[in-house]
């Protein structure tokens, strides 16, 4: 029994994994964990009663918890959107933009991927609403059928790092940060990682061009009358935009400073990108709108029609992340906004219907409720778990690993790795990441950089077979059987399953390879979060007036604020005294 006792947090934690290898569903398994282990600690006199009673109040503190809002605003946001026709009218605007070139489809179904993250923020509407548009054109039209299957999977869990993601949300409220905090972490290497897949597209169409052959004439449907692509037309109002954007992106400091009626500041670089890139989107939508409103038409049909298809996503991100980054609304209020204009971009485009509304009522209804289930769960888990000293135990299992820092981040992005495999986030997240916590905290790691790894880590678990789920999603609407195509009349096999695993292993090594960018740098995660402005305390002088100097008055010397007459090495106060030759300096 002795042996028992001290060995009863690793029997509770392998007792969890045995549950979990059975299906049995995840909430139930850590709450009868939980519940079980506590009735035992309890009775060995390792527990008190009084420490179980807590429980109905953490149970409250969950429901009290207003972080947690913003995951049913951007679901149901994502679905209305996704119903709603949006992906489909991205899908077949920016294909016709890139249809063109070698591996146009790959980069446009990328690229809307990231904007349907940024906007969405669900795996499942991504994956499936881009199986079901863009694989059969790509089979059409003779793709490589595992770059084909790997970039509609990769480009769906962009939905796991580019906010307003979920697990985000969930990892944010784990760690003990703010979501905001979170979101403008993972903004900057969330769209790196689209980079890095645009470029690994980029060089399939020079060594193999065969397997992302442009589309040809007669699949391009924005043609002008005379036959002209349109292209020119396009190219200059992008160039315009872009050009206004990092303008407005250079002067940012100077008119946020000019607003405040203070000097220009360094501002973090996700605010800064997201208010440039609204810049350029407004200024390209107005050139576009004066343009048809006086009928000057100067742009062309393409151009037109890229304007006025981008612009309302693109504005709702800019109202959901660009008024958290700015600070105007938290998350839970800027995933309100947004669930508000994805209802207002519904009805304008006569999409919206009693049945559309219900449909993404219940499928929240469903997720939030599997969330908090599992959250509850895991904090019935994690309150006997801690009642029986279990997070010393996990701190011992880490304290042991040679290379401090380093050999636990190694190890946990090893472990979250290969537990993506088999577990979803959502239970790694409640099951792993409390556990790790405070390890990390005493090895001094910085906790959003941590999360955001830990995010990037997670997406590779849509991915990784067996279970990846961004795999299932497709394998649900990519064609099980040979069938006619509807437009050129041939017979196209149909997708296999060892196919749509084969194209993942790609876009992993790549997230994996994002993955050690992130941890190479951290700076591309941090200097989002503080600006990158770091004060040295050996710059730091404080300035004592000499002895034979004038005193101020007692009383004046009251009144005056704290830390009134200090200065730094950068330039004293005007309050000041001089400097002696005597004086002291710390």
């Amino acid at each position: 029994m002795s042996w028992f006792e001290a060995n009863l947090a690793p029997i509770m934690f392998g007792s969890l994994i045995v549950f979990l290898l059975t299906g049995f569903p995840v909430a139930f398994s850590l709450a009868a964990c939980g519940m079980f282990f506590g009735f035992i600690g309890v009775e060995l006199g390792m527990l008190p009663v009084s420490l179980l009673q807590a429980l109905s109040l953490r149970l409250v503190g969950i429901m009290q918890n207003e972080t947690l809002l913003a995951i049913p605003f951007f679901t149901f946001m994502g679905l209305i959107l996704e119903r709603s026709g949006m992906a489909e009218d991205l899908l077949e605007t920016v294909g016709q933009v890139f249809g063109a070139v070698r591996g146009g489809v790959v980069i446009a179904v990328i690229l809307v991927g990231a904007m349907l993250a940024a906007t969405t923020g669900v795996v499942a509407a991504s994956v499936i609403s881009m199986g079901l548009i863009s694989l059969p054109i790509m089979l059409r039209y003779g793709y490589n059928r595992e770059i084909a299957a790997g970039a509609i999977t990769a480009s769906g869990t962009l939905a796991q790092i580019i906010p307003p993601s979920l697990v985000l949300i969930v990892l944010a409220d784990q760690l003990g940060r703010s979501v905001g905090d979170m979101y403008a972490g993972a903004f900057v290497p969330g769209f790196m990682l689209v980079g890095v897949y645009c470029l690994f597209i980029a060089v399939i169409a020079i060594v193999k061009p065969s397997w992302v052959p442009a589309l040809p004439l007669e699949a391009r449907i924005y043609r002008e009358p005379n036959g002209a692509s349109g292209s020119r037309s396009l190219t200059v109002l992008a160039v315009v935009s872009i050009a206004i954007g990092v303008v407005f992106g250079k002067f940012y400091p100077e008119i946020i400073g000019w607003l405040k009626g203070a000097e220009p500041q360094a501002q973090p670089t996700d605010e800064t990108i997201v208010m440039a890139l609204a810049a350029g989107v407004l200024s390209a939508w107005l050139l576009a709108a004066i343009s048809r409103m006086l009928r000057l038409n100067l742009f062309s049909r393409i151009a037109e029609r890229v304007t006025f298809v981008l612009i309302p996503p693109l504005a709702l991100i800019f109202l959901v992340l660009g008024t958290i980054f700015l600070g105007v609304a938290t998350p839970t209020e800027g995933g309100a906004m947004g669930a508000v204009g994805a209802l207002i971009m519904a009805v304008s485009r006569g999409k919206l219907d009693f049945n559309l509304t219900k449909q993404a009522l219940n499928s929240t209804a469903k997720l939030s409720s599997f969330v908090i289930f599992v959250l509850v769960g895991s904090t019935v888990f994690s309150l006997t778990f801690q009642g029986i000293d279990g997070p010393i135990w996990v701190e011992h299992l880490f304290d042991k690993l040679p290379g401090g820092q380093f050999g636990f981040l190694f190890v946990v992005n090893a472990l979250i790795f290969v537990l993506g495999a088999f577990l979803d986030f959502f239970e790694i997240a409640f099951i792993l990441i409390p556990l790790l916590v405070p390890v990390a905290e005493k090895l001094d790691v910085d906790l959003i950089w941590f999360g955001v790894m830990i995010a990037m880590n997670l997406q590779t678990s849509f991915l990784t077979p067996p279970f990846g789920f961004a795999l299932f999603y497709l394998r649900s609407v990519a064609p099980a059987a040979d069938y006619a195509d509807k437009v050129t009349k041939k017979v196209v096999a149909r997708v296999t399953t060892g196919q749509i695993y084969r194209g993942s292993v790609p876009f992993v090594i790549l997230q994996l390879v994002m993955l050690a960018v992130i941890w190479t740098w951290p700076g591309i995660v941090t200097n989002a979060i503080d600006g990158g402005k770091k004060i040295d305390a050996s710059d730091i002088k404080i300035e004592l007036p000499s002895d034979g100097e004038d005193q101020k008055d007692e009383n004046e010397e009251d009144e005056k604020p704290f830390g009134a007459g200090y200065g730094t090495s950068e330039g004293k106060s005007d309050a000041a005294p001089a400097a002696s030759d005597g004086e002291k300096k710390n």
